[in-house]
């Protein structure tokens, strides 16, 4: 199962396409304090794993108050909010100029980053550095038609994972043997979350034997899947455009670049994202039970109703 049947929570799944009109807010929109634009951005990125958010200040500081919007700040041993170039201050490959493949971030967590924020300062004396997006769900919704062995593969298969870049840390997830590829939810079947990063898969050590073959024609399998044409979203980020995505399902990449690039961004928890959406989906679209119950007697306490389906 792929999709989810409450309509204010539906993934819409895309492909290359998604070029002709990817979902886009303003800055002004997004720091309105009626908090109608931050409703739109989260619900955009909730459907489609990312949203745009165009009219940006060039500025670190706007930056930061931008992702501040959605909560605090998920520390990392990257830091808060990162700030950097090329020049390899941290030990790892985003800190490069090298092409990078379609990924998600710190699957050597037990609980990887949920947004990623990306906004690009300055790009002087070179060219390249386009953005890749390739939505893991659909993806995988391509990988479960044409090759469900592979599928039933990388849903089952637990991958080790690891950090080690820095001489000060060794991440690796608990338990160390990792998690499938991809995520469902144990009792709705539903995919819930996509975890490759083959730079940070660690050795394959508990691995039956007889899986070996099945485990490397899944993951070929997958990697054709990611690297179709019809699945990569190019686009090249200017001053001013700021990306955010849902690491649990969106994987990101890059061409390789010349010259000196500025970029900044930072990490938010998926379940501050998840609380602050919720928050504001019924503030601005409550259900059916919300709307039929807000003015009975007694129905709302503390500001919630309690007859909201969290409660």
């Amino acid at each position: 199962m792929l999709r989810t049947t409450d309509s204010n929570f539906r993934k819409i799944l895309w492909g290359a396409r998604i070029e002709q009109s990817p979902p886009t807010v303003s800055y002004e929109e997004v720091m309105h304090e009626d908090d109608k634009g931050l409703f739109k951005w989260l619900s955009n990125i909730n459907k489609f794993g990312f949203s745009l958010v165009q009219g940006v200040p060039a500025t670190p500081e706007a930056t930061q108050e931008l992702v501040e919007r959605i909560g605090f700040i998920r520390q990392t041993h990257y830091g808060g909010f990162w700030d950097f170039t090329s020049d390899l201050a941290m030990g790892d490959l985003a800190y490069t100029n090298v092409a990078l493949g379609a990924h998600t971030d710190t699957t050597y967590f037990t609980d990887p980053c949920g947004l990623q924020l990306f906004h690009l300062l300055s790009h002087t004396d070179g060219s390249g550095g386009a953005s890749l997006l390739v939505d893991g769900f659909y993806a995988a919704s391509i990988l479960k038609d044409v090759h469900p062995e592979a599928y039933e593969v990388l849903s089952n298969v637990h991958v080790p994972s690891h950090a080690a870049g820095e001489p000060s840390v060794t991440y690796r997830p608990n338990p160390p043997t990792g998690y499938p590829v991809l995520g469902h939810d144990s009792v709705t079947g539903e995919l819930t979350q996509v975890r490759w990063n083959n730079d940070d898969r660690s050795v394959m050590n508990q691995l039956d034997p007889h899986l070996v073959d099945e485990w490397y024609s899944a993951i070929r399998a997958w990697n054709n899947c990611l690297t179709s044409p019809d699945s990569e979203f190019w686009l090249q980020l200017q001053p001013g455009t700021a990306v955010v995505f849902d690491n649990h399902r969106v994987l990101h990449g890059r061409s390789a670049f010349t010259g000196k690039r500025r970029m900044c961004g930072a990490y938010v928890g998926g379940d501050e994202y998840r609380s602050k959406l919720a928050i504001l989906t019924d503030q601005f679209a409550p259900d059916a039970v919300l709307r039929a119950t807000n003015d009975i007697p007694l129905a709302v306490a503390n500001g919630r109703n309690i007859w909201n389906s969290a409660l």
